[in-house]
């Protein structure tokens, strides 16, 4: 299994951006994606993406706001959040698995610890 560490988590106000990076511990042919979880509530798919980067997917909620990246020659994936929303608030985990993207999270094998994102109102 491949070694993920998030980063790029923080307070901000609604309306504000961050950008959160994922780095993994070796080059992998590995399709990526984003979940997260508030407190209470199950984890939840927010964005994945191919390996090449070519398919991006994401959940509804973010459409429009978010954009999903990648950067292969530094094995690291992205999620530039934008115009932030109180509902946002959670904790984001990036993950990996071999093959095409999925938006479960029982499909991914290797997950980072997680950072915080919090918006304030």
């Amino acid at each position: 299994q491949v070694q993920l560490v998030e980063s790029g988590g923080g307070l901000v106000q609604a309306g504000g951006s961050l950008r959160l990076s994922c780095v993994a511990s070796r080059r992998a042919f590995i399709a990526m994606a984003w979940f997260r979880q508030a407190p209470g509530k199950e984890r939840d798919f927010v964005a994945a993406i191919s390996w090449s980067g070519d398919g991006q997917y994401y959940n509804d909620s973010v459409k429009g706001r978010f954009t999903i990246s990648r950067d292969n020659a530094k094995n690291t994936m992205y999620l530039q959040m934008n115009s932030l929303k109180p509902e946002d608030t959670a904790v984001y985990f990036c993950a990996a698995r071999a093959g095409l993207p999925r938006a479960s999270s029982v499909d991914y094998a290797s997950w980072g610890q997680g950072t915080q994102v919090t918006v304030s109102s």
